[in-house]
């Protein structure tokens, strides 16, 4: 080999390295990416939080991590969703609390009992307190690590007479999504629970399957029950909500730096997340009472009491499946005394 030659050779081989170099620096600057599914449209509470953790997660890495997220279904259905996230092939998602009772983690059932809540700051003492973190942290044992709670709203009571007392439940077939805990209330007030799908509830209500229902204003409203219910009553006796949940292994393996940065928004997209959802339910009710074609009442706070002793047996009834313990904190982050029942 000449010099002229040898010279080529190390230059084609000088560059081939600095080429590989730029290539694995490249590689190295390529974002982390994180698939958000959810099953939700865009511009609800949940789609629009979502998509601000998205915008959030990438200006707080400056670009290192980049969250796609799948709204409305795109990537899994309701049913596929978290086995999905189990096997990794989607990374976060924000289910409805109700999904983890059948992963074997029935304490989650809790948000389901009735007035286990009474206003927004007993639920954010748990959800944003040791108890709502300790309830998280039993999905761990199944590949989830949760991040946040996001709030849908209180439950209101819907049929067509006036709900004002508890005996005038009595017999009328309410829908409920299928819980053993909702069940359970239903039939302390005298009333016949129907299990039926929520996108099948509207015309159940229009053809009388079903008397009433419960669910809180936003859905109400969106799904357009008020023009099949003549009345409403704002019992707020129960909660719906999210839970944000990400694959464990992959959370585990990102640098400690990048889970600090998500985690701080994390944080914020909960609170645009919660107030969200407050004014939804706020805006839906006064939609609905300007229609004229639903009554809005207020019960009383007697009558909410009455309402609350007669559904209040059905903490002791399922504290065997949810857990006394998961119960009783609940009852002290909250200064309840079951015993005023």
């Amino acid at each position: 080999m000449n010099r002229f030659t040898r010279r080529a050779a190390l230059a084609a081989t000088t560059a081939l390295l600095a080429s590989a170099g730029w290539l694995s620096a490249a590689h190295a600057q390529s974002p982390i990416v994180i698939k958000f599914s959810h099953v939700v449209a865009n511009d609800t509470p949940k789609g629009k939080a979502a998509d601000f953790f998205a915008k959030r997660a990438a200006e707080l890495t400056k670009g290192k991590v980049k969250v796609e997220v799948y709204p409305n279904s795109q990537l899994y259905k309701d049913k596929e969703e978290m086995e999905a996230l189990q096997l990794g092939s989607v990374q976060m998602l924000a289910p409805s609390l109700s999904k983890f009772a059948p992963l074997g983690v029935k304490e989650f059932e809790a948000f389901d009992l009735p007035f286990i809540f009474d206003d927004y700051n007993d639920l954010h003492a748990v959800t944003q307190g040791p108890v709502g973190a300790k309830l998280l942290k039993k999905l761990e044992s199944r590949g989830i690590t949760g991040l946040a709670y996001w709030d849908n709203g209180f439950k209101v009571m819907s049929a067509n007479k006036p709900l004002k007392s508890v005996e005038d439940y009595k017999g009328l077939k309410m829908r409920i999504q299928s819980s053993k805990v909702l069940d359970a209330q239903m039939r302390a007030i005298g009333a016949l629970p129907q299990v039926l799908a929520f996108s099948e509830t509207y015309q159940a209500l229009q053809t009388g399957v079903v008397d009433g229902t419960e669910n809180p204003p936003s859905n109400l409203y969106t799904q357009k029950m008020h023009e099949v219910q003549k009345h409403v009553s704002v019992t707020n006796h129960g909660y719906l909500g999210y839970a944000v949940v990400v694959n464990k292994k992959f959370w585990d393996g990102l640098p400690a730096d990048i889970r600090t940065q998500l985690t701080q928004a994390m944080a914020e997209a909960t609170k645009v997340a919660n107030d969200d959802a407050l004014k939804d339910n706020q805006d839906a009710l006064a939609k609905v009472k300007a229609t004229g074609k639903t009554t809005v009442y207020e019960p009383t706070k007697g009558e909410r009491f009455l309402l609350k002793k007669a559904m209040f047996p059905v903490h002791k009834q399922m504290a065997s499946r949810i857990g006394e313990e998961t119960i009783q904190d609940i009852y002290k982050a909250t200064h309840f005394d079951p015993t005023q029942m």
